[in-house]
């Protein structure tokens, strides 16, 4: 059994997988996956688990060398803005509308689906390399 880190194995697996410049997205419970990505779904019940602790563990073990928030999070979300800055420090943050957002999705390995349940708190992180 795995000692520390991440258990859930369809998380590990899309990390482990992962190439440089793959993306993963973390997100609420309301963004809408596209079919055709693969759906980890963690939420229980509402803000279980949240989207900060989820990002929290997914940095842990996935190298980000750039990530993709959208603009409204910073007005709408203030709270989790802060949050993914201060996780991502050191990080290239790049802002897109909401929209947008929601396009790039479709491009990730896989979306992480949290219990949370306030508005605009979604990432997506883009693998780096550790060399």
């Amino acid at each position: 059994m795995k000692k520390k880190g991440i258990l859930n194995h369809q998380i590990m697996l899309a990390i482990s997988t992962m190439g440089h410049t793959d993306s993963l997205v973390i997100a609420d419970a309301g963004l809408p996956i596209p079919p055709e990505v693969v759906r980890i779904d963690l939420a229980l019940v509402p803000g279980v688990p949240g989207f900060v602790e989820t990002l929290k563990a997914v940095l842990g073990e996935l190298q980000v060398e750039e990530a993709v928030v959208a603009t409204e999070m910073k007005g709408k979300n203030p709270a989790v803005a802060g949050d993914v800055n201060r996780l991502l420090q050191g990080v290239k943050v790049q802002e897109v509308s909401h929209e947008q957002f929601k396009e790039l999705t479709g491009k990730a390995v896989a979306v992480i689906r949290t219990g949370e349940c306030t508005p605009y708190a979604n990432v997506i992180l883009r693998s780096g390399v550790l060399f």
